[in-house]
């Protein structure tokens, strides 16, 4: 009861009457099948714009998790980082252009009219209109592992944009555990299913920015660095998510293969 009095109540003034009353309607779903752990955290940087580092496991989340994280910041806009095909899809496309995200263009798209308008705009950075927006206030969501991942015990390996990110901006980044209730029990991922989404203590990266702006710091150590970063925060996101981080910027990411080795086919 007290759930569905606070979809009614709770204050949202940055919203407008309207994106209000949209967020409501969205949250609705949340109520029944989100937890939310650590909220606290999120006043611990203040009015400061933010990092929001999360894990990805299924496309139901990409749209819920968001709303969950922008209702419990009282409708402050949060642009997360999406892929460039979700803003062409109906309905959801819309849904998406109403926090403004950041869209990655890398992906190519096998019908020419689309691809002619990813051509164009992917010349602009994604990274760099992630630096711009936390510089103007704006905090952005990112999931730095890239892609979905189904795997219900491990994490892929964190890709370094968010390091870079960090550096550029010295935003505080705060990690984010999403964990799918079932799955370890099940073996897999749900399509869908309850929630425990747990936020982490705000991280700094003071020293590795002084590091990286050093006389003799050069694109290599720069690189090197924000792959620590990424690393840091995706094993902080572990401890959150329930999954295990096995990566470190000095070891090299294992092959998988789904045919099994000589080895195993000719066992000694």
């Amino acid at each position: 009861m007290n759930r569905i009095v606070d979809l009614f109540r709770r204050p949202l003034p940055h919203l407008t009457a309207g994106k209000a009353l949209l967020l409501r309607l969205l949250m609705a779903p949340n109520l029944i099948l989100v937890e939310v752990e650590g909220a606290e955290e999120l006043r611990k940087t203040g009015s400061s714009p933010c990092i929001y580092a999360f894990n990805h496991n299924n496309v139901f989340e990409s749209l819920f998790v968001p709303v969950m994280l922008i209702w419990l910041l009282g409708g402050e806009r949060v642009s997360f980082v999406i892929d460039w095909m979700f803003g062409r899809l109906p309905v959801v496309g819309w849904l998406m252009k109403q926090i403004d995200p950041v869209y990655v263009w890398h992906k190519r798209s096998t019908l020419p009219f689309l691809e002619r308008r990813r051509v164009k705009a992917a010349s602009s950075s994604s990274r760099d209109e992630c630096v711009r927006r936390l510089r103007a206030g704006v905090s952005i969501g990112i999931f730095p592992e890239g892609t979905r991942n189904g795997d219900p015990f491990r994490l892929l390996r964190a890709r370094p944009g968010i390091g870079y990110i960090a550096l550029e901006s010295g935003a505080p980044v705060i990690p984010v555990g999403i964990e799918f209730v079932a799955a370890r029990r099940r073996g897999r991922m749900p399509v869908i299913g309850k929630i425990a989404l747990r936020f982490g203590e705000p991280m700094r990266f003071e020293r590795h920015r002084a590091s990286v702006a050093a006389p003799d710091a050069d694109r290599a150590h720069r690189r090197r660095v924000a792959g620590e970063i990424a690393d840091e925060v995706m094993l902080a996101i572990s401890s959150l998510c329930g999954k295990s981080y096995s990566y470190t910027e000095s070891e090299p990411e294992p092959i998988l293969t789904l045919k099994p080795s000589m080895e195993a086919l000719c066992p000694s």
